[in-house]
């Protein structure tokens, strides 16, 4: 299937910018081994939604918490694999029977269709790439929110915990609001570097920190749950399911990545098994971190799990390692929007000017972030959901649709059903808990 005008816009005019969905970890390479491909993955998906389970835990009940857990891992795997699936199938030849791998790349050995939007737009056409593309934007942004948040909240937790939370500083400004106008001159600077040559190595930097901390926290909480039982809930209440999945498939988010790190694995019949096996792992660390964090500190957890941490030297280190981590993780976040926006408004020219009004904006929407577990649930139900359950499941319909019976053509309809149903109740749950008043 052919490419027209608009699919080379957007896949080939900017070679010193990485495409919306290229790993970080290098550049990349059409022969990556299985443990490459298995550190790859793992460098996606995991990131700082997982702080934020010990508080689901809380909300939804420590076994509840843990089904839906491994539900949307399941689900998050299965939805990559059809991506994967319905790239196979445009790129093999009319007529051929069965998938062919040497169709499937070009001569240099990439793939064709390199990306969630190439793809989108070979399903779709525009309306298909402008989807993923819109979504990309919310959710990176979204993403980049929630760093300015946990940040400003932990910064606020370590420095200013004695005061009272409604001590204002000269007068009109809260700490909170204070740390995030902080951060905005330095992100300027640091999201005005045109290319991420320089920023790349933070990924691995991120990954390792993020590894660490959590590493600390659960020992922290392996010890504070051996002193003391805290009174724990197995299951909550239903209304808080959506919220639940919300934040659970806003950890798992990485199904953009996907498309690109299958066309860089050497052996591609076992990318599949590799995958699974990194999603099975990281649902264990993911699970064992958000129950250990609530068997700890029961209905005392609080929304950053780093903030029920005592005051000593290893948990104010632990804290401020992660905020570093996530003040350097802001650019390489954002720099899947800015690779949009300038393709489509800039002629996919560098504009400083579009990075600055995009980072002005982010900064805006976390000063009015009053929980970060609630906000991952809103970015997880009503960004993450679409890209990671109905977009690939609605894609894979409409290119197998008159190849497969109607038992996997009523799935992929059933996967689209519920992403749209968790969508809407899940972004409403957590809206409305964002919205509460405060006790």
């Amino acid at each position: 299937m052919g490419f027209d005008e608009e699919t080379s816009t957007s896949s080939h005019r900017l070679p010193s910018f990485p495409r919306e969905d290229t790993p970080l970890i290098a550049k990349p390479k059409p022969l990556s081994s299985q443990f490459k491909t298995f550190a790859n993955v793992f460098i996606a998906i995991v990131g700082s939604g997982v702080l934020g389970l010990p508080y689901t835990f809380k909300k939804t009940g420590w076994v509840m918490g843990l089904i839906m857990l491994f539900s949307v891992a399941a689900l998050t795997y299965y939805c990559m694999m059809l991506l994967i699936f319905t790239r196979r199938k445009l790129e093999t030849p009319l007529g051929s029977s069965s998938y062919s791998f040497s169709s499937s790349f070009g001569p240099n050995g990439f793939s064709k269709i390199a990306s969630f939007g190439d793809l989108g737009f070979e399903v779709c056409g525009s309306i298909g790439r402008v989807s993923v593309d819109v979504m990309i934007v919310l959710a990176q942004a979204g993403f980049c929110v929630s760093y300015l948040s946990f940040i400003a909240n932990t910064l606020v937790n370590v420095i200013n915990s004695n005061e009272s939370s409604s001590h204002k500083i000269l007068g009109f400004l809260t700490p909170k609001a204070l740390y995030i106008l902080g951060c905005f001159p330095f992100q300027l600077g640091l999201n005005s570097i045109p290319t991420l040559t320089h920023l790349a190595p933070l990924s691995i930097f991120a990954d390792v920190v993020d590894l660490g901390a959590m590493g600390v926290v659960m020992v922290e909480d392996v010890m504070i749950f051996s002193k003391h039982w805290s009174v724990l809930k197995a299951f909550g209440d239903f209304s808080v399911f959506s919220y639940g999945i919300g934040v659970a498939v806003y950890a798992f988010e990485g199904i953009g990545m996907i498309l690109p790190l299958e066309s860089e694995t050497k052996d591609q019949d076992k990318f599949g098994k590799v995958l699974g096996l990194c999603m099975a792992f990281i649902s264990i660390i993911y699970g064992s971190f958000g129950a250990l964090g609530y068997f700890a500190f029961g209905e005392e957890t609080k929304d950053i799990i780093t903030t029920n941490l005592g005051a000593g030297l290893v948990s104010i280190l632990v804290q401020m390692g992660l905020c570093i981590n996530l003040f350097f993780t802001f650019p390489l976040m954002m720099n899947p929007v800015y690779e949009i926006m300038e393709r489509r408004f800039c002629d996919s020219r560098y504009c400083i000017w579009l990075r600055w009004v995009s980072v002005l904006g982010v900064s805006l929407v976390a000063l009015f972030v009053p929980n970060f577990a609630d906000f991952l649930s809103l970015v997880g139900s009503s960004v993450c959901v679409v890209l990671g359950f109905v977009l690939p499941a609605l894609f894979h319909l409409l290119v197998f649709r008159r190849e497969f019976g109607w038992k996997w053509i009523a799935l992929d309809g059933i996967i689209v059903v519920f992403g749209v149903v968790i969508g809407i109740s899940g972004t409403w749950s957590s809206l409305v808990e964002i919205f509460a008043p405060t006790a």
